[in-house]
């Protein structure tokens, strides 16, 4: 120990006049990058054409295989989403087996088949591999296109597009998608209820019999196998797949706008409005630009540590995100950058997004700024190669992309060259303020004005269809709150029918994420109520008031009941509200005009509660009845979210109309509530309902 200190001692002059020789004011050279060495897969080709590559690993006994096809896109035209239903039907059925059959098979053997429109993919334990090979051969090699599961399958389909009616993001997604890249580009199409009707078996049978060829695919094996294994399983299973000429499809390159356009789609609930960034840009895959646009982009926008993140999050607080995207494409690529911001934030979050693209632009970007980026994707692209499966995609992308066969290899020494004049020059080219599609989802009358600054304002439909600016119309002097109460009441029956219900009962049910939720609702009139939602046998929640006392329990624990609560409660109790906000002194109505509700005008009214709860009302104009209601309701750590209730299939019983069918949306999430047995004055009393 004593040596040890002698030495430091007799070195420390030295280090220090070493120190004392140091020019500060110059920026340390970087070191050089370090050598990697980035594996190379088996490649093999067997006589039909198909690609076939191996990544050898043997930490687990498991093996799995992916068949890709070489296919960018396609234009479906009046059948858009018959590429995406095709992927769902491939793994329906074979000539062998029906589904059921097919899914026994493969649960046998512990393992997982899964089709898409372009991949087929295979995993099992090293030791069923052989036979999970033959079902996958079986699958992409003789399906049956079974009619009766196609139909199952266009009702899934049709049952996600009408929740994405509904769903800002969905919404600025096809709009941002038409816009970019137009309607008659793959990437442009949008799905439709009549396009996904339009798709037959036949479709589907053309579509795999013209692109799924073994000389337009590749077959990646990695795992606990050989090549020398994974090449007799490929020829095996394989080798009879028919090579053939498959259509060449060319489509016209998407332009960036002349100007920027301002996009607005109203949708009147939202209390954010989804703002999205675009511009198609000539980017491809491996391109010279490919890797220091990545580090620009990173730096813009990237992720947490990114520019627009620190601004308009961490600065301004408009947004819980703000990001941005650069991706390179064979056919197109894009610029991209989104936030959702709230509704009064809207102009000021758009002015801080092209604050930050011009300051990339213009200003110089400080070199640890870059340095941090470049040390970042370095970190990502050795943690990368940890997984094999990595190893086999390189070796795809250098296929299908035409790649010099060193590209990864030479990664980090391409990236390490980056400096901040390349960043600044990747900004100028990519990022193009001046040439954006802005698209904007939200709430128009609360949006709309002072955006015209940013650039030429136009206004879109759900799917991208430019349309007219929405109209706000007002409402005639007779048209009062009370007329329209007195009205929803007459439509429910009217008041002797309203006053003859002495008690009713529903139940329904609703399926969050494949499990199925049962309700069941209870009144005894005037003001005893209870509401039980309970899964698989078991009550997860239930509200209570009889007998002037209340109580809410969820999931087993007592929820406390203020004052809001209460009187929130007292409304469900009282079943039919417009006739209960008549008989409140205290609630303030204000109507604040006419807009659509599904296809319907409605009266639009502003509740406001003693208790200071606002409530928003819809009114179909020619029947009278409540069809829509919306308030902010409190979502935890997600903040204040909008809640949209609409009320649907009004049927009679006893000569009042109840809603069989509720669809409460909230947002990224749309639930259906469907009452399945509704019973009127079945003789329920109030001691029933505990």
């Amino acid at each position: 120990m004593k040596k040890i200190l002698i030495i430091l001692l007799a070195i420390s002059p030295v280090w220090l006049q070493a120190q004392t020789n140091i020019d500060r004011s110059k920026v340390p050279e970087p070191a050089p990058a370090p050598e990697i060495n980035v594996g190379k897969p088996a490649t093999y080709t067997l006589a039909n054409g198909l690609r076939v590559y191996v990544v050898q690993n043997n930490k687990l006994p498991r093996v799995s295989a992916t068949l890709a096809i070489d296919l960018d896109g396609l234009v479906e035209g009046d059948k858009a989403g018959m590429s995406s239903m095709a992927g769902s039907l491939l793994r329906r059925g074979t000539t062998k087996m029906d589904k059921a059959a097919l899914d026994e098979a493969i649960d046998f053997l512990g393992a997982s088949i899964s089709t898409s429109s372009t991949t087929a993919n295979a995993s099992s334990l090293t030791r069923n591999f052989p036979r999970t090979m033959e079902l996958l051969s079986e699958v992409v090699l003789s399906p049956s296109y079974p009619a009766e599961e196609l139909e199952k399958i266009r009702k899934q389909e049709l049952s996600a597009l009408q929740a994405n009616q509904s769903d800002p993001a969905a919404i600025s997604q096809n709009v941002v998608q038409k816009l970019a890249y137009g309607k008659d580009h793959p990437y442009g199409e949008i799905v439709t209820q009549q396009s996904l009707n339009n798709v037959t078996v036949a479709d589907i049978r053309k579509y795999f019999n013209a692109y799924w060829k073994p000389n337009n695919a590749y077959l990646i094996f990695v795992g606990d196998i050989t090549p020398e294994e994974a090449k007799k399983l490929a020829e095996k299973n394989f080798d009879s797949w028919k090579r053939g000429e498959v259509p060449a499809e060319k489509f016209e390159d998407p332009k960036a706008p002349a100007q920027t356009i301002i996009a607005l789609v109203d949708r009147p609930a939202s209390v954010q409005s989804v703002i999205t960034f675009i511009t198609p840009v000539q980017l491809k895959p491996g391109a010279p630009e490919a890797i220091p646009s990545s580090v620009m982009n990173n730096i813009l926008g990237g992720g947490f540590s990114g520019r627009l993140f620190a601004n308009l999050r961490e600065k301004h607080g408009f947004t819980y995100g703000a990001y941005s995207s650069l991706s390179p494409n064979r056919l197109v690529g894009s610029f991209t950058a989104n936030a959702s911001v709230r509704n009064e934030k809207t102009d000021s979050a758009i002015g801080q997004f092209l604050s930050e693209f011009n300051r990339i632009r213009k200003e110089e970007i400080p070199i640890d700024e870059v340095s941090r980026m470049k040390n970042y994707l370095s970190g990502s692209f050795a943690r990368s190669l940890e997984n094999p499966a990595t190893i086999a995609n390189f070796a795809l992308n250098i296929a299908r992309n035409k790649l010099p066969q060193n590209y990864y290899q030479d990664y980090l020494k391409n990236l390490s060259s980056v400096t901040p004049a390349t960043v600044k020059q990747m900004a100028g080219k990519f990022v193009l303020p001046g040439q954006m599609y802005i698209v904007v989802v939200g709430n128009v009358k609360e949006i709309a004005n002072g955006l015209e600054k940013y650039g030429q304002v136009k206004y879109f439909d759900i799917y991208g269809n430019e349309t007219s600016a929405p109209v706000v119309q007002q409402v005639s002097a007779n048209v009062t709150a009370e007329t329209i109460l007195a009205k929803a009441v007459e439509a429910a029956g009217g008041e002797a029918a309203i006053a003859a219900v002495k008690d009713i009962t529903l139940k329904g049910a609703l399926s969050i994420m494949g499990q199925n939720i049962d309700l069941e609702q209870k009144h005894v009139f005037p003001s005893a109520y209870t509401l039980t939602v309970s899964m698989g046998g078991m009550v997860i929640q239930k509200e209570v008031i009889n007998n002037g006392k209340v109580s809410v329990m969820q999931q087993g624990a007592d929820v406390p009941v203020d004052e809001k609560k209460m009187e929130e409660l007292m409304e469900k109790a009282a079943f039919f509200g417009d006739k209960y906000y008549l008989s409140q002194k205290d609630y303030k109505f204000n109507v604040t005009g006419i807009e659509p509700v599904n296809g319907k005008e409605a009266y639009v009214m502003q509740v406001t509660t003693p208790e200071g709860r606002s409530v928003t009302n819809y009114y179909d104009k020619n029947s009278g009845l409540m069809i829509k209601s919306a308030s902010e309701q409190d979502a935890g750590p997600m903040g204040k979210i909008m809640v949209q209730t609409y009320f649907n299939d009004y049927k009679t019983y006893n000569g009042v109309q109840i809603p069989t069918k509720i669809m409460v949306d909230m947002g990224q999430l749309q639930q259906e509530v469907n009452f399945t047995e509704v019973k009127v004055n079945s003789g329920l009393k109030a001691e029933d309902l505990k």
